[in-house]
């Protein structure tokens, strides 16, 4: 009995791995199609207390989503590694369909303010701050529900599509804590 049970949790989880690596090596698939300009948001306003990103059209907010921010996500980002998601307002400048998070859209971080800042105190100020889906070969299967990113907005693998398909580059964001 021991011994079936023992080789039924070996093969489940040869399949469990066998399912990770697939997804992370296969050709991705497209990004999904931008709607029509009209359909578009215009801002998206991320509440880092309350662990919510709402995306707004004329003024009016359309949805809300849960996130998870930086792994110690109290305060501002100062410096790269500090686990911060950063605070202020910045713009969608750029989108990588092929980030290792599924989908990514890239905020205009570090501002000249914080480059400004962080070289007075001698360290570097961090960059390449996304709001992104979930690691490749894990967003199949769950969404990480604790902060975790070194400073990115993190959603699911379905809300990112929805997101990448309504929201242009220039779009802006606002971070509040």
């Amino acid at each position: 009995m021991i011994r079936r049970l023992t080789r039924f949790l070996f093969i489940l989880l040869l399949g469990l791995i066998a399912f990770i690596v697939h997804d992370l090596y296969a050709p991705k698939p497209p990004p999904p199609p931008r709607v029509p300009l009209a359909e578009q948001i215009d801002r998206i306003l991320i509440e880092k207390s309350a662990r919510r990103l709402t995306v707004f059209r004329d003024g009016e907010p359309v949805r809300t989503y849960k996130i998870a921010l930086g792994f110690a996500p109290v305060g501002d980002k100062t410096q790269q590694g500090d686990g911060k998601t950063p605070e202020g307002v910045f713009t969608i400048k750029r989108r990588n369909p092929n980030s290792k998070f599924h989908l990514s859209l890239g905020l205009d971080y570090p501002k000249p303010d914080d480059t400004a800042r962080a070289k007075a105190a001698g360290v570097d100020p961090g960059g390449d701050i996304f709001i992104h889906g979930q690691p490749n070969g894990f967003g199949k299967l769950a969404m990480i529900a604790n902060d975790w990113t070194a400073g990115c907005v993190a959603v699911s693998d379905q809300e990112i599509e929805e997101l990448w398909r309504i929201t242009a580059n220039g779009t802006q964001v606002e971070i509040i804590p």
